[in-house]
C-alpha cells in the first residue's frame, strides 16, 4: 500500500505542472516575446556597401533599440531604394531602422 500511496503522489505531481499551463492560459494574452514596443529612432551608421539594384545597404551601425539589435555590420532592404541614390560608401548617415514585412528595413537614412 505504500508503495501505491508514494505512486499515486508522483503521479499527481508530475501532472500538476500540465495542469498549471494549461490553467494560465484562461483569459490571458499569451503571445510571444518580440521586439520592442519602442518606437523606430534614429541610428548613427556608416554605409559600407551600396547595392543600387538590390536595394540594399550594408551599414555598420549602432544598437537599434525598437528591433532589439545590438551594434553590428549587416546588411538591410530600403524601403525606398531611389534614396540610395543620395548616398555613397564611407558615408556616416543616421538610419531609422522598422519592421517592415517580418524584416529589419531602413524606412528612412540621413545625412546628419
Amino acid at each position: 500500500m505504500k508503495y501505491a500511496n508514494a505512486l499515486a503522489i508522483v503521479l499527481a505531481l508530475a501532472a500538476a505542472p500540465a495542469a498549471f499551463a494549461a490553467g494560465s492560459m484562461d483569459g490571458m494574452d499569451m503571445k510571444p516575446a518580440t521586439q520592442s514596443q519602442q518606437a523606430p529612432r534614429p541610428v548613427a551608421a556608416e554605409i559600407k556597401k551600396i547595392d543600387q539594384k538590390a536595394g540594399k545597404v550594408t551599414l555598420k551601425h549602432d544598437p537599434i533599440e525598437n528591433l532589439g539589435m545590438s551594434a553590428m555590420t549587416m546588411a538591410f532592404p530600403v524601403k525606398n531604394r531611389v534614396v540610395l541614390e543620395n548616398f555613397k560608401v564611407g558615408d556616416t548617415v543616421s538610419v531609422t531602422f522598422d519592421n517592415v514585412d517580418g524584416k529589419a528595413t531602413v524606412v528612412d537614412m540621413r545625412h546628419p
